[in-house]
């Protein structure tokens, strides 16, 4: 990365065959995007202010250039990195650094996890039967029908609080 020129925004996020980069710049004109096994060049400008942006992204693990894309989009460019070879491992990190860069930010949005189930429910953050079974585990469900249990929240068995008359103001 050469001084002179900024850093665009960048997200990604990943699963088990890919890693989605998303740079937010609008209206980016004939970007320069080049991928190598482990690096993802960008240069162009844009964004409001049309400034010049440009970065080298030195990646975690290799990908696959050729089976590599991006899509220049009117709001942002769109890229889909496959990973390289056989076994696909969860990268740890998108770079190989693993420095926080305040340009880089996870897309929690496009994000699934190496354990999911493959349950789109809670934005891909698994769902459905898991989210209850960890609510039950947590305490937050009782182990019947999944329903909370409210009966031990007052903690006094002579009825409720609100029955009680209100004292008067002074």
């Amino acid at each position: 990365m050469t001084d002179q020129k900024l850093p665009p925004p960048v997200m990604w996020a990943q699963n088990a065959n890919v890693i989605f980069l998303t740079i937010n710049l609008e209206d980016v004109r004939d970007p320069d995007i080049k991928f190598t096994k482990d690096t993802v060049y960008f240069h162009g400008t844009g964004g409001l202010e049309k400034k010049e942006y440009e970065v080298t992204i030195n990646l975690y693990n290799e990908i696959d250039p050729d089976k590599s894309k991006s899509f220049n989009r009117e709001r942002c460019i769109e890229m889909i990195l496959t990973k390289a070879g056989n076994k696909k491992p969860y990268w740890p990190a998108l770079t190989q650094d693993k420095k926080k860069y305040h340009w880089l930010k996870c897309d929690f949005n496009k994000w699934h996890d190496e354990d999911d189930s493959g349950d789109e429910g809670l934005g891909g953050m698994g769902g459905g039967g898991d989210f209850e079974e960890m609510m039950r585990q947590m305490g937050g469900l009782d182990g019947g029908g999944g329903k909370p249990n409210f009966d031990d929240l007052d903690g006094d068995e002579g009825g409720d609080s609100d029955d009680e008359p209100i004292p008067d103001l002074e």
